[in-house]
């Protein structure tokens, strides 16, 4: 998948015991780009965190592609959420239209969807409660923006978060109560919810597997739990792909980077596999715990020991050398 750019565009790395070597950032071929599209669209929605396996994958196969590729790619998975959830998509945002325009009267209570003595209109406030959760993402994404990119991608750490996270999804599908619809969603699970979330900035956590792990805890069903970290994960996705796309478009076809047509290839090969991943999915939780993801999970932080022990894969990916 490495091409050989030239000396400007090579990376530096640090490896864990301080050594520093030299090595050309991942270019991809369109055999790569659907390689990793698969990967994508396979892992987005399923509690095993897709950015830990495109950091895995790309680095088998010659070069970690990098995190604005994995934000890039995430459009096409997050364009099949919208596909599939595009009629309850529809009515939250009109019923949150409608109520804030003054369907149920001219108070605050009335215009966030909540009326005084009616039944609260739960389609708009749910577009306050994904606006909400969604702030502690945005928030903690712009903080670790630097991070995000280049420490947190260490294979050694995917790995501990792999393995943590499998067990907490695992005690918390056992102890939680699965009771809880998502009617009964407040606005500060909501922010809950959205915590859970941020942890995916780290690749190994998922995002799915935090919000679902987070809405076990807090007594909502597999499905519900589920269907909010859909819905909850749109702003955000969309937002650091196209923020992360603004940035790479000058980038495109420089020698070292993922180009244009290889990373669009990967983003429609992601959608069309992630929207056949979300009909299987939302019906395995309905029927099935989360065991077997807590195993595989398991099966794959042991598998990148085994990898980065042997030298098959690097610690750290590829990182741009900064002049001066």
């Amino acid at each position: 998948m490495v091409r050989h750019p030239s000396p400007a565009t090579c990376a530096v790395r640090q490896s864990l015991v301080g050594e520093i070597s030299w090595r050309p950032v991942a270019e991809i071929s369109g055999f790569d780009a659907i390689i990793l599209g698969l990967v994508q669209g396979l892992t987005e929605f399923l509690p095993v965190s897709s950015s830990a396996h495109l950091r895995i994958v790309g680095e088998l196969m010659g070069g970690d592609p990098g995190a604005a590729f994995t934000a890039i790619t995430q459009l096409g998975t997050e364009t099949a959420v919208l596909l599939y959830f595009r009629h309850d998509i529809k009515r939250i945002v009109l019923a949150w239209w409608y109520a804030l325009r003054g369907r149920y009267g001219t108070d605050l209570r009335s215009r966030l969807g909540a009326p005084q003595g009616q039944v609260p209109d739960h389609d708009a406030l749910m577009a306050w409660f994904i606006a909400a959760g969604s702030v502690p993402i945005v928030v903690l994404g712009l903080l670790f923006q630097d991070s995000i990119e280049h420490t947190f991608r260490n294979l050694w750490l995917v790995v501990v978060t792999l393995a943590v996270f499998a067990l907490v999804l695992g005690w918390a599908d056992k102890v939680g109560r699965h009771s809880r619809p998502l009617e009964e969603l407040t606005v500060r699970d909501a922010v809950k919810f959205g915590f859970w979330q941020a942890l995916a900035l780290v690749p190994g956590v998922s995002r799915s597997g935090g919000t679902i792990t987070g809405g076990l805890l807090m007594g909502y069903t597999r499905e519900a739990a589920a269907r909010y970290s859909f819905l909850l994960a749109i702003p955000a996705v969309f937002g650091s792909g196209l923020y992360q796309l603004a940035k790479s478009v000058d980038d495109f076809g420089t020698a070292g980077t993922p180009g244009f047509g290889a990373t669009l290839l990967a983003t429609l090969v992601a959608f069309v596999v992630g929207y056949l991943v979300i009909i299987a999915f939302l019906k395995i939780v309905s029927t099935f715990s989360y065991r077997p993801f807590v195993y595989y999970r398991l099966g794959l932080a042991a598998l990148v020991v085994v990898l980065l022990l042997t030298g098959a894969v690097d610690a750290m990916p590829a990182a741009d050398v900064t002049a001066g």
